[in-house]
């Protein structure tokens, strides 16, 4: 989808937006709600305890995984506006989270090394997340000669 604005030299020019910057704000945006509606089931205790009663849809969370989310959720925001920004979130999500669901699956059954909280249904988005990581950086561009 092409929008032509006007540059700072007073020069049209256009943006263009690939599906995959839209994937890498949606995916910001729901983690920076997760992470804010996160902190409405924990508040502050416990920052990074292990507690099986704390979770938001079935999603275990505690303070410190709270601030994990809004920081996932603050980059894609920040990086979706450009191709290559969008890209390097893509590789961002997909090295962070396959590299936590790795952890969540030692962590998940042991409380002493649990200090994200982690449970089954987390490893689960954890690893959705990880492969939507690599949509976003794998994505084809129509026009590679874009930014």
């Amino acid at each position: 989808m092409s929008h032509p604005t006007t540059g700072s030299a007073g020069t049209a020019r256009t943006t263009d937006r690939a599906p995959y910057q839209y994937l890498a704000l949606t995916i910001g945006v729901v983690y920076l709600l997760v992470g804010l509606a996160g902190f409405l089931v924990t508040g502050f205790d416990g920052f990074a305890q292990h507690d099986d009663s704390k979770s938001l849809l079935g999603f275990h969370v505690n303070p410190l995984h709270n601030i994990v989310h809004l920081i996932i959720g603050a980059a894609g925001v920040a990086l979706w506006r450009t191709r290559s920004g969008a890209r390097t979130y893509g590789w961002l999500l997909a090295v962070g989270y396959g590299a936590t669901f790795l952890y969540g699956l030692l962590a998940v059954n042991n409380p002493d090394i649990n200090f994200l909280n982690i449970n089954g249904a987390d490893n689960v988005l954890h690893l959705v997340s990880a492969l939507a990581g690599l949509v976003i950086a794998l994505w084809p561009d129509r026009h590679r000669d874009r930014v």
